[in-house]
């Protein structure tokens, strides 16, 4: 038996990989940073960073993609100020990234 993807389904694995390589890379180095940092030093603070890096774990998903959207949208915080530079991270793959 001969395995084969259509077209769409190759371009929906494509789109899948390349998030997924792309957030490995924006993210490695900085949560091997943060998670020896919260596993040998005692500072002020350390519950409140660890309560965030917990965060995402315990919320249903659509709680940060809903905070995610009021930021980095297109009339958000920052969104709003990245937009007129025509950066936008709303539903494209970069939004799945930053997510």
């Amino acid at each position: 038996m001969m395995f084969s993807l259509t077209p769409e389904e190759l371009s929906v694995l494509q789109l899948s990989c390349k998030v997924a390589a792309s957030c490995l890379v924006v993210s490695i180095i900085p949560a091997i940073c943060v998670g020896w940092f919260l596993a040998r030093k005692e500072f002020w603070g350390k519950s409140f960073i660890e309560t965030l890096v917990f965060l995402p774990l315990v919320l249903p998903p659509v709680v940060p993609g809903y905070l995610l959207l009021q930021v980095f949208g297109s009339r958000g915080i920052i969104g709003q100020y990245l937009a007129p530079l025509g950066i936008n991270f709303a539903f494209n793959w970069k939004g799945a990234v930053l997510a």
